[in-house]
């Protein structure tokens, strides 16, 4: 198969705390460590390993770190063909800050990213994909809005399914104004929080009745150690989480991993509940290793840890 994938490419630079610095304070990590990330990165790189086709839509800068948060996604052997290069401005950078019992503060740096040029954007790539994912980082504002916003559109017309992977970063930005653009996606993605502050209510029932009535048809809601929820207007599913053998150490891009996984198991023609599954399978392992991207997932590893 082979996906189109909107969205950042970051240097994520990782600390791990006893407890998040209050202010003024200073804190000496438990261990400290950058890796390639991004959404848009990481969806492509565990697609890439799962064995398909990818070509990446984002920017970088001309900068060191443009080099480093597109390894990955050269030793994968995603195509570049679609990476932009920005003469000004640095590629984007994370800081993440995470406790031993996964509270998280972060600080990010859009950079490149936010000016991805819609005019470089081709109609034949869109036309010639079996699906289209687009990070929600890339609905927050600007030149990269356009280009995401005119994909969605082309893929419409060429009715290549959409795949939306909501993020709290993007949602804490733009709220509910996100509605209207993501309504148009064939499957929506996202954890309790971005669903409750997507649609400005207090429960998961609610906000997804709520979609519902807007004509939304597949959700998929992330429930972390719960597992996941299943959601069509016909039914709803709460899928049971994957265990695994080792320990969880760093959940940074547990949640782009999931995407990709379920988009994979989507077109290889499994039913939502299973595709659920597989993706809850692929999150947690990546959780298993230090960096979004550390963790190749395999087809190998989910048979491993799938029913049948």
């Amino acid at each position: 198969m082979k996906f189109y994938v909107i969205g950042d490419v970051t240097v994520d630079h990782l600390y791990h705390l006893k407890h998040l610095p209050a202010p003024g304070e200073e804190v000496s990590p438990i261990r400290a460590n950058m890796q390639p990330g991004g959404a848009g990165g990481t969806i492509s790189v565990t697609l890439a390993r799962l064995g398909h086709s990818v070509l990446l839509g984002a920017r970088v800068g001309e900068d060191p770190f443009a080099e480093f948060a597109l390894s990955k996604v050269r030793e994968s052997g995603v195509s570049e063909a679609a990476v932009q290069r920005d003469p000004k401005l640095l590629t984007s950078t994370i800081t993440v800050m995470q406790t031993p019992d996964n509270k998280r503060a972060m600080i990010s740096y859009g950079g490149a990213n936010r000016e991805l040029d819609a005019a470089r954007l081709k109609k034949k790539d869109i036309d010639g994909s079996d699906a289209l994912i687009v990070s929600a980082y890339s609905l927050i504002h600007g030149p990269q809005r356009e280009y995401a916003v005119k994909a969605m559109g082309l893929a419409k017309k060429a009715g290549v399914p959409i795949f939306m992977d909501l993020g709290t970063g993007a949602v804490n930005s733009v709220g509910t104004g996100l509605l209207d653009t993501v309504l148009g996606s064939d499957y929506l993605l996202l954890n309790q929080h971005e669903l409750l502050a997507l649609t400005g209510t207090s429960s998961i029932s609610s906000a997804l009745l709520s979609l519902g009535k807007r004509g939304v048809q597949r959700v998929v809601v992330k429930v972390g150690a719960m597992g996941s929820i299943v959601w069509t207007p016909d039914e709803t599913e709460l899928i049971d989480p994957v265990k695994v053998g080792a320990a969880v150490v760093d959940t940074t891009g547990s949640g782009d991993t999931f995407v990709a996984a379920f988009a994979h198991a989507v077109l290889g023609g499994t039913p939502l509940a299973g595709s659920a599954l597989a993706a809850n399978a692929a999150g947690v392992l990546s959780a298993t290793s230090v960096g979004a991207q550390t963790r190749a997932i395999t087809t190998e590893d989910l048979n491993a840890l799938l029913p049948g």
